[in-house]
């Protein structure tokens, strides 16, 4: 008998829910996608929704293994750096792919030439099908691509952490349109990896958004998602699912905190270096929009 337990936090600013997973006996766990707060009207950042995930572990005395990104975020902030420096033997880990995004994000924030984009920055980077341990608790990293190249879902015994790929069955799944992102990797990764899992296998979500202002939602099996997923039932194809998610995403607008959240990520969530005036700065690009003269692929770089 399992005596794995999940303790959701759930940021309303951004929709976010950070987990802590953890073995009641053992006190064994891990932290599952930290948000650092910001406010970027004024370019503030706290620690109140990291510090609750951190003193969650605190009171119960866990022992902190890891520090698990699902991805490269581009609406929060991650919160992974503040958990590490209250619990520095814990590693901070993602998918290895995370150095495409790296790549391709130097480029769109034409970052400094020595800023590196072989996943340094990250204590241990993941490979597909790879399995750690956290003590008890074992993790098997599960790639799934489609929101960004570098997705990753995380089964620990029953459970499933899905970051953006999926969402709760009445809001659907992650949007596919940012660079590297495709619809078709997205149903590839969610009929064939994730409803391959176990019907009774819980899913747990990286955003909800409350549709039509419902209470707040974070876990739903695989039967169900593939029953009642509004935009990927387990019977629809792949080309409804690619015409549907792409209509969707043309309506979209880009995060409110795309252009902040993204060069901190792909760093680890390492603040920028402060500079000779003792204080830090992030870069945000100026977009001239002509779209009498851009392609929507410019388009989408240009909101990114």
């Amino acid at each position: 008998m399992t005596t794995q337990k999940i303790q959701p936090f759930f940021d309303e600013r951004t929709y976010t829910l950070t987990y802590v997973v953890y073995d009641e006996e053992t006190k064994d766990a891990v932290v599952i996608d930290p948000v650092l707060d910001y406010e970027p009207g004024a370019s503030a950042v706290w620690t109140e929704s990291a510090d609750m995930a951190a003193d969650f572990v605190e009171e119960k005395d866990l022992k902190l293994h890891y520090i698990l990104e699902t991805h490269a975020h581009a609406d929060h902030l991650s919160g992974a750096r503040r958990i590490k420096e209250r619990f520095p033997e814990a590693k901070i880990a993602i998918g290895a792919k995370i150095t495409d995004v790296q790549e391709l994000f130097k480029k769109v924030f034409n970052l400094p030439e020595d800023f590196p984009t072989d996943g340094r920055q990250f204590d241990e980077l993941l490979e597909d099908e790879e399995v750690i341990e956290a003590g008890s608790l074992e993790i098997r990293t599960m790639y799934t691509p489609g929101h960004t190249p570098a997705c990753a879902t995380y089964v620990i015994d029953d459970a499933a952490f899905t970051g953006d790929a999926l969402f709760m069955p009445d809001f659907g799944t992650g949007r596919c349109d940012f660079p590297g992102g495709s619809a078709e990797d997205m149903y590839e990764s969610v009929t064939e990896r994730i409803y391959a899992l176990p019907d009774d296998t819980r899913t747990f979500v990286g955003h909800d958004y409350q549709p039509g202002g419902r209470e707040v939602a974070y876990e739903a099996t695989v039967a169900e998602q593939k029953e009642n997923n509004v935009f990927l039932p387990a019977a629809r194809t792949k080309e409804e699912f690619v015409e549907a998610r792409q209509e969707r995403d043309a309506q979209l607008s880009a995060p409110r905190l795309l252009l902040q959240s993204l060069q901190v990520n792909i760093d680890a969530g390492n603040l920028p270096e402060k500079e000779d005036n003792d204080k830090a700065y992030l870069r945000i690009p100026v977009n001239v929009f002509r779209p009498e003269t851009m392609d929507k692929e410019t388009l989408v770089l240009e909101e990114a």
